[in-house]
């Protein structure tokens, strides 16, 4: 019966017996032992055999490896110059932003697989694009808004009518959700394109300094509940804008009565100043991000409303046949 090693005889192994026991490919040894991770020894002929220190060093190597800790790390781990836990919190780190890549990468890729079926696939700028805006840090989607919505109130005191609206214009979720689907992918393609459009920065600018006026500079304005009502009503139904029953519409909405070609007309500009389609789909696309309830686009009535103004027979009553 062979005696048990002890401290003055240990067991050795040969890089083969280690590579067989740990399951590390022997070059991956070789390797590791030439860079200092895993020391060896030589016998006689010259070959490398490992202690029973060697192979307890392994042991962390390879878990550290596993891991996906780089060479440097495992290292600095080794000679104590870095906690296991202060590197292992640093990877967890480096582990999430490659997850987040990963689900964003993958929902791209869901989009792609289902607009690429259809007549028109997306151009390579598109897929581009919708991947390198999909991989961005929640840091990095965030500044694209903040400078967008910045650059929109410049100048406008916090206080001033329709400056809160700024708030919400920031409104964009911490992160993309951990699985995000498709429609958030594309939503979030589609907000950073249309901030970086400057014909949309430039009327939300234009937007941003008329609401900041001071209300007693404004015409009267319309109810805008009223306008969604009976507006959209005579919009769902197709009346001309231009009719005597556009004017009998009119009637029913307070702020309109009373009101001759020349009110009507510069009621008309306002509301085509802040009826904007693209502003708009921005909250849209925001509500579509952040997970808010669907609405039913409100612009269409108003650009009617707007059309009505300039256009309806002034002072048609609403009870005239």
């Amino acid at each position: 019966m062979t005696a048990p090693p002890t401290d003055d005889h240990p067991v050795t192994l040969t890089i083969g017996q280690l590579a067989r026991r740990s399951e590390v490919p022997v070059r991956t040894l070789r390797f590791w032992s030439d860079e200092g991770l895993v020391p060896a020894d030589r016998n006689g002929a010259g070959h490398r055999v490992y202690g029973p220190a060697a192979v307890a060093r392994l042991d962390l190597v390879r878990t550290l490896r596993e891991l996906g800790l780089g060479l440097d790390d495992v290292r600095a781990v080794l000679s104590r110059r870095r906690g296991v836990g202060e590197i292992a919190a640093a990877h967890v780190r480096a582990l999430d932003d490659r997850i987040r890549e990963l689900r964003a990468q993958r929902a791209v890729c869901a989009l792609l697989a289902r607009t690429g079926a259809g007549d028109t696939p997306p151009d390579e700028r598109s897929v581009t694009l919708m991947n390198d805006l999909a991989r961005l840090s929640a840091a990095q989607r965030q500044h694209l808004i903040d400078d967008f919505v910045t650059e929109t109130f410049a100048g406008i005191d916090d206080d001033a009518p329709g400056a809160g609206i700024a708030t919400g214009m920031r409104s964009m979720p911490a992160e993309l959700p951990d699985d995000p689907t498709p429609e958030q992918v594309g939503a979030w393609v589609e907000l950073a394109e249309l901030v970086a459009d400057p014909g949309f920065r430039a009327r939300c600018r234009e937007m941003a300094v008329t609401g900041a006026t001071a209300p007693e500079h404004h015409e009267r304005g319309a109810d805008p509940a009223a306008v969604a009502e009976h507006a959209g009503a005579a919009l769902a139904a197709g009346v001309d804008p231009a009719s005597a029953e556009a004017a009998r519409v009119l009637a029913r909405i307070p702020g309109v009565e009373g009101q001759d070609a020349a009110a009507r007309a510069r009621t008309a500009n306002s509301v085509e100043l802040f009826a904007d389609r693209r502003v708009e789909r921005y909250w849209t696309l925001l509500g579509v991000l952040n997970g808010w309830p669907a609405r039913e686009p409100a612009v269409p009535a108003f650009e009617w409303f707007a059309a009505a103004l300039r256009s309806a027979p002034v002072g048609q009553s609403s009870d005239q046949p």
